[in-house]
């Protein structure tokens, strides 16, 4: 069975079938996203994630712990605040003999931090909160755009963004963390892309790839609709379009930034991929992936297979979202992003936070829902909201690192 298009009134005439990028001057649907406009969505949004505050702070409560420092003291909190405090130079070697360095971390989120703390009377470890909880807003903001924009319908965005909001690791959306502000350039650099916003979707992506290794997914995606826009131009024999090629070249330079960054500062050419293996980090083909099932088969059946599932459900969300005819950006974005969130070697209990700001992956979900009647529909957001409260006061009360 073929999977539910997107809804919306749709030009052919005014559609490449490469980028599904219309032209945003003819629906009434691609005016400007206004913060007026987005209300609704932003307002589901903060209600999905005060539910999952709210359930975290009574179960801290019962566990006589401080929420407060649950979200914006643990885990990679600590590493960004002590770069926002001191900058880069602190390491730990472990017993095992590996070396964890602060340089595995990019650099825009603690430099945020820093600046914040030193306009505010707040600390690093709040200001990291605060942007984190800012960002989160400005990325729902962004998905419900990049929706609207492509279906013609708020409806649609709507959803998406309380889908997004209630994904199972989305507690760290509300934490001193990167994933936030990732999603939030990402999905802003591809509204950019979308409405032929060249140079913004570059800065974006400079940006992005300031702030987490993923970056390299958002320079994926202009790279892919500079080439569409360049290869379209020459076939139809139109003038050599400059602002996709600036765009293009503009976008990588955050991510390669830092990286030749480290390497200088490490003095080796590979001095960023050693201090990412000294973390665990790397790529394997997908060989830690095949073992980690393999692992779970062998030691609890049901387990593993319920793991393999959830993989398969990935997969299929990804078809799902090529056959339901979403943009070539929004495609390349969220396959590079699942992609390297599973052939890498490190901790595997990350890898579901890591894909979270694909959120193309919720496309096909949202408009499924929307096939409900309005009652189901929150009946369903609802239940979502409740269960990834509930999973993220789990995790963060002490079962480990998302």
């Amino acid at each position: 069975m073929s999977p539910p298009p997107l809804p919306g009134p749709g030009d052919p005439a005014a559609m490449t079938l490469l980028t599904g990028i219309r032209d945003i001057r003819a629906p009434a649907a691609r005016t400007s996203p206004t913060l007026r406009a987005a209300a609704p969505a932003l307002l589901l949004y903060a209600a999905v994630r005060m539910t999952g505050l709210l359930i975290l702070a009574c179960w801290a409560a019962v566990e006589d712990k401080s929420p407060h420092t649950l979200l914006s003291g643990r885990w990679d909190s600590v590493w960004y605040a002590r770069v926002a405090a001191d900058g880069y130079g602190y390491e730990i070697r472990l017993p095992d003999g590996d070396l964890h360095s602060d340089l595995a971390f990019f650099p825009l989120f603690p430099a945020l931090e820093r600046a914040v703390s030193a306009v505010t009377p707040l600390s690093v470890n709040d200001a990291g909160l605060l942007i984190g909880w800012a960002a989160s807003l400005a990325a729902a903001w962004g998905i419900w755009a990049v929706a609207r924009l492509i279906s013609g319908r708020d409806a649609l965005g709507v959803v998406l963004v309380g889908l997004w909001g209630a994904y199972p690791t989305a507690f760290v959306q509300s934490m001193a963390y990167t994933e936030a502000l990732f999603t939030a350039l990402a999905a802003w650099a591809l509204y950019a892309l979308l409405t032929g916003r060249w140079l913004t979707a570059g800065a974006l992506a400079v940006a992005a790839g300031l702030t987490r290794p993923s970056g390299a997914a958002v320079v994926a995606a202009v790279w892919v609709a500079a080439a569409v826009a360049l290869l379209g131009a020459r076939r139809q024999g139109r003038a050599f379009p400059v602002r996709p090629l600036l765009g293009a070249l503009l976008a990588p330079l955050g991510w390669c930034g830092y990286v030749l960054y480290v390497a200088v500062r490490e003095d080796s050419p590979y001095g960023y991929f050693d201090v990412q293996a000294g973390w665990g980090n790397g790529f394997d083909g997908g060989r830690a992936l095949l073992g980690f099932v393999a692992d779970n088969l062998a030691s609890n059946v049901v387990g593993g297979l319920g793991l393999i599932a959830a993989l398969v459900l990935v997969g299929w969300l990804v078809v799902l979202g090529v056959r339901q005819g979403q943009p070539l950006p929004l495609v390349a974005f969220t396959v590079v992003m699942v992609v390297t969130s599973l052939v890498g070697s490190g901790y595997f209990g990350s890898r579901p936070r890591l894909m979270m700001p694909a959120f193309g992956l919720l496309l096909p979900p949202a408009v499924a829902l929307l096939r409900l009647r309005r009652g189901y529909v929150a009946l369903v957001l609802a239940g979502v909201a409740l269960a990834s409260g509930a999973y993220g006061a789990f995790t963060l009360l002490g079962s480990g690192p998302p």
